[in-house]
């Protein structure tokens, strides 16, 4: 007789939300700052409908997905039965999936080109919604990487709200991998009061607790609660 192979051990969600929860408290704290301040987005890309019901019934009601088709397939009738439930975008967007994103997402964090812009506005009129935009930055100004370079991230900035009209909120960033994040985050700050803008998306799940130090307003948390990323 061959041996059963033992189930996998599912995460428990309600309690790694705690702890994050609990630990950005902390964060919170040492940085003087309201917890409330600090909006912390459960990224769930990937993930399947059981990690996010349990999250769902945990109470959590921010979420972050980086493909709108996933987001499509997901997400219409966990959000039925979980109202207030708001999905930000934090993956590359691509300019024909601008009215896709527009209707699907409540923020969008990755704005970084004009012809996105302007897509993003054309999509805004046509649906009447009006989704929340932060401008991502290339804050390590590595080639391969998506974001606006920093030298021209305030005059795209003015771009996006002079010319397209976009309800820009606040500048995201991911710095270089392997580097210290602390003066990455704290150029990216240096950056939204240049431009005259209060909300900072930074910090993930290695290092969300730095990034409120130096002002996040938003974090993006994904591992810590739901484990390692499966395969898309």
């Amino acid at each position: 007789m061959t041996a059963a192979h033992p189930a996998t051990e599912e995460p428990d969600i309600a309690g790694r939300l705690a702890a994050v929860t609990r630990r950005l408290g902390q964060a919170c704290a040492r940085a003087g700052v309201p917890p409330r301040d600090v909006r912390f987005v459960a990224v769930s890309k990937f993930h399947g409908t059981p990690a996010l019901t349990a999250a769902l019934e945990a109470g959590h009601r921010h979420f972050g997905e980086s493909r709108v088709q996933e987001a499509q397939a997901k997400w219409p009738p966990l959000r039925e039965r979980h109202p207030g439930t708001l999905l930000h975008l934090i993956g590359p967007l691509q300019t024909n999936k601008a009215t896709a994103a527009v209707r699907a997402f409540d923020v969008l964090h990755s704005v970084d080109r004009p012809r996105l812009a302007a897509a993003l506005a054309t999509a805004m009129e046509r649906t009447g919604r009006r989704p929340d935009c932060f401008v991502q930055v290339n804050i390590g100004d590595e080639p391969h990487k998506s974001g606006v370079p920093v030298a021209a991230a305030d005059a795209f900035v003015k771009e996006c709200l002079d010319t397209y009209g976009l309800p820009v909120v606040g500048l995201m960033c991911i710095p270089p991998y392997g580097s210290d994040p602390r003066p990455h985050f704290g150029q990216l700050r240096a950056l939204a009061a240049e431009s005259g803008l209060r909300e900072l998306s930074m910090g993930m799940s290695a290092d969300f607790e730095t990034a409120v130090a130096e002002g996040a307003t938003t974090v993006r948390v994904g591992e810590a609660v739901f484990g390692p990323r499966p395969r898309p």
